[in-house]
């Protein structure tokens, strides 16, 4: 895999400390560890807010995660498509949606660690429903689903607990939202 602000020598270890002074001095508590498992796909919600992508690198950063994260293409225009890749991003065709689950399991195929980010509101807008593409791809490549959140009412950023897709999404949907219930996102009124 490409190197990233996660995996970039002398670079990395610096913004690790970073962020961890950074969210300590904001007053954001990070909750989880370093993890064994670098084989899975992490979700994160709510997302409600620009300020969720600083918060989510140096919650990334300080968690000691090396992940690529999934965002719509027109955040990478020219001339920043590069930073934006450095930063872990990988520019998502909305209109092809199918094309975005199968490639993404092929890249499971070929990695033994990877860890793909997707924030499964696919906006920053309140929604009803979320999209399902996350859990596709977990249930196509074989990999759990990582709960990770932010929670500004608590200020506190990290992850929870592994899900194992069962394969009745419709069931494996609810238990997962129903984790995200309370916890209230940068802009509260679209949590």
């Amino acid at each position: 895999m490409r190197a990233t602000v996660f995996s970039t020598p002398v670079v990395t270890p610096l913004l690790r400390g970073f962020s961890r002074l950074a969210l300590a001095l904001m007053g954001w508590k990070l909750r989880g560890g370093e993890l064994k498992h670098k084989r899975f796909v992490l979700i994160g919600a709510p997302h409600t807010s620009n300020w969720d992508f600083p918060l989510m690198i140096m919650a990334v950063l300080a968690l000691r995660l090396r992940v690529f994260w999934m965002g719509k293409h027109t955040l990478f225009p020219f001339p920043f498509a590069g930073l934006m890749k450095w930063l872990g991003g990988i520019p998502i065709d909305r209109s092809r949606p199918h094309n975005v689950v199968r490639e993404t399991v092929r890249q499971y195929q070929r990695f033994d660690e990877l860890i793909v980010l997707v924030p499964p509101e696919g906006t920053r807008s309140k929604v009803k429903r979320w999209k399902t593409g996350f859990y596709h791809i977990a249930s196509n490549a074989g990999v759990p689903i990582l709960l990770g959140y932010v929670d500004a009412g608590k200020k506190e950023a990290g992850f929870a607990d592994f899900h194992h897709p069962t394969g009745d999404a419709e069931r494996d949907m609810a238990e997962i939202r129903k984790f995200y219930e309370g916890k209230t996102g940068l802009k509260a009124a679209n949590t």
